[in-house]
């Protein structure tokens, strides 16, 4: 059974920084895509970072620079950091797990494993 628990969240001021992490369990495809996504209220779940099991990464556009995806896989967890945080960052972040071959397009539905989220809250 595959498990997905994400942890880090909180309320930073803008600019400062968070760490989210991802612990998945279960989960041994050798060829993989793991990501982040996140929701803000009222606006549709949208990829925000992913990395396949080449270690190929994708960002959606208005995080790169500031984001950075990385995992480790001895120890099977995923991990976001995110620097520069903005207000328009608020949401709850969720960890998901899916076909390798997803990176590109970061198709929520295209990943059929989820964690519960943990919420990020930015404050200007």
């Amino acid at each position: 059974q595959v498990q997905v628990v994400e942890s880090g969240g909180g309320s930073v001021q803008a600019g400062g920084s968070l760490t989210l992490s991802c612990a998945l369990s279960g989960y041994t495809y050798t060829e993989y895509c793991i990501g982040w996504f996140r929701q803000a209220p009222g606006k549709e779940r949208e990829g925000v970072a992913a990395i396949d099991s080449d270690g190929t990464t994708n960002y959606v556009d208005s995080v790169k620079g500031r984001f950075t995806i990385s995992k480790d896989k001895y120890k099977n967890i995923l991990y976001l950091e995110m620097n520069s945080l903005k207000s328009e960052d608020t949401g709850m972040y969720y960890c998901a797990a899916g076909d390798w071959g997803s990176i590109a397009t970061m198709i929520p539905a295209d990943f059929g494993y989820w964690g519960q989220g943990t919420q990020v809250t930015v404050s200007s």
